[in-house]
C-alpha cells in the first residue's frame, strides 16, 4: 500500500495482559472439555495455557508482523487480537484432541495390564 506506515511491533505489558488473559481463558474450556477428574483438568489447563501463550504470541509477532496499520484491526498494545482468538480456538481443541487420545490410550494400556496380571495370578495358583 502507498502511503501506509509499517506498524512496530513490539508486544507492550497491555498486549501480554490480554493475551495471558485469552490464553487463560482458553486453557479453563480446555479443562472443562477434557473432565475426568481434576488432575485431567488442571493438566488440560496448564497444557492449553501455555499452548494458547506461546502459539499466539507466535501468530500476533510473527505470522501478522508484517501488516501495516491500516490492515489490522483490531490492535491491542502490539497484539493482533482477533487473529490471537482464531489461533487459541484452533490450539485449544487440538491439545483437547491429544489429551483426549492420550487418556484413552492409557486407559486402554491399564485395563490390558490388569487382564495379564489377573491371567499370571490364575496360572499360579
Amino acid at each position: 500500500m502507498r502511503g501506509s506506515v509499517a506498524m512496530e511491533w513490539d508486544l507492550g505489558l497491555k498486549g501480554l495482559v490480554v493475551l495471558a488473559a485469552i490464553a487463560l481463558g482458553f486453557g479453563v474450556v480446555a479443562g472443562a472439555a477434557v473432565g475426568q477428574g481434576v488432575r485431567r483438568r488442571v493438566r488440560a489447563v496448564v497444557v492449553a495455557t501455555a499452548a494458547c501463550f506461546g502459539v499466539g504470541a507466535l501468530t500476533s509477532e510473527v505470522l501478522f508482523g508484517w501488516a501495516t496499520a491500516d490492515e489490522m484491526q483490531p490492535n491491542v498494545d502490539g497484539l493482533s487480537r482477533d487473529e490471537v482468538l482464531l489461533s487459541s480456538v484452533l490450539t485449544t481443541g487440538l491439545v483437547v484432541l491429544v489429551l483426549h487420545t492420550v487418556a484413552r490410550r492409557s486407559a486402554h494400556e491399564r485395563a490390558r495390564r490388569e487382564r495379564r496380571m489377573r491371567a499370571v495370578r490364575a496360572a499360579r495358583r
